[in-house]
């Protein structure tokens, strides 16, 4: 898991920000039924087996609010929770826990099922060369969070977005005329930037290679062109396989030699881990 930067770290104050005002509004109608010096115990509970993301998250929920809540956090991103494991407890202002709990939730409950199903896929090619990454068939206005995600569940990323790398597919290639060209114009562009090479054939594996290509993706390749490709430039280039990706295919695709495997539904086909707040205390 890589530690938050400082880009990442202004993000989630705005994305925070954003999502308390989005909840919250003109203010908490409900909390209100509560005595404002009511102070109050409460667990954050997962129903099932996970791996924890979103801490910076949840503290950033309840800093914003203003009050004096402490959060006593019993695991820590990256690690794994049982079913029905308290994983942090709250003490503090009781409107303050109730009214930030559901924007806390809402991070945590995403961010943790990216980092498990993230940790399912490289747990299948652990003992492999493979590794497994992200796309940015993200959630708008989360991509930051969702490649952290990743990373916390012990993936790597893609590139970030359209401006730290090339990623040169199917129609760049047209507009620009040829592989060849494509990279000839991206080594202009920007010099020293990682070139990769969408391909869809072997004789397109070949150009991309006489081009200059930095890593070579596979789409949707048999296994047998796959390992045709890999032993042909294994020390030339890296290679990455895409093309419906699931759990099934891992140890398949592993076996071929490829280096990578990018897999969209780490990040798109997402659900949320069940968690549940609960008092427990009240004075």
């Amino acid at each position: 898991m890589s530690p938050l930067d400082a880009q990442l770290i202004e993000h989630i104050k705005t994305q925070v920000a954003f999502a308390l005002k989005e909840d919250i509004g003109s203010g908490d109608i409900t909390a209100q039924l509560i005595p404002y010096d009511q102070i109050i115990t409460a667990n954050l509970i997962s129903r099932e087996e996970a791996v924890l993301c979103g801490q910076a998250w949840a503290n950033e929920v309840f800093s914003q609010l203003g009050e004096n809540v402490s959060l006593i956090w019993h695991k820590q991103d990256g690690d794994l929770i049982q079913a029905n494991e308290v994983f942090l407890t709250l003490k503090g202002h009781a409107r303050s826990i109730l009214t930030g709990e559901r924007t806390a939730l809402n991070f945590l409950q995403t961010l943790s099922y990216t980092a498990t199903e993230t940790h399912h896929y490289c747990q299948i090619v652990a003992d492999t060369q493979l590794t497994i990454l992200d796309t940015r068939k993200t959630i708008p206005g989360m991509r930051l969070a969702q490649k952290y995600a990743v990373r916390t569940g012990g993936g790597q990323n893609h590139r970030i977005g359209l401006y730290d790398a090339f990623l040169i597919k199917e129609n760049h290639i047209m507009a620009a005329g040829s592989i060849t060209k494509a990279v000839a114009m991206a080594e202009q562009i920007a010099p020293g930037k990682t070139i990769e090479i969408e391909t869809e054939s072997l004789a397109e594996v070949d150009e991309a290679v006489k081009a200059g290509a930095h890593i070579i993706m596979l789409d949707n390749f048999s296994y047998e062109d796959m390992s045709t490709a890999v032993q042909k430039y294994k020390d030339q280039v890296k290679f990455e396989a895409s093309g419906n990706m699931d759990q099934d295919r891992l140890s398949a695709v592993a076996a071929t030699g490829v280096d990578y495997v990018s897999i969209g539904a780490l990040t798109k086909h997402i659900s949320a881990i069940d968690l549940s707040l609960r008092v427990s205390q009240e004075k």
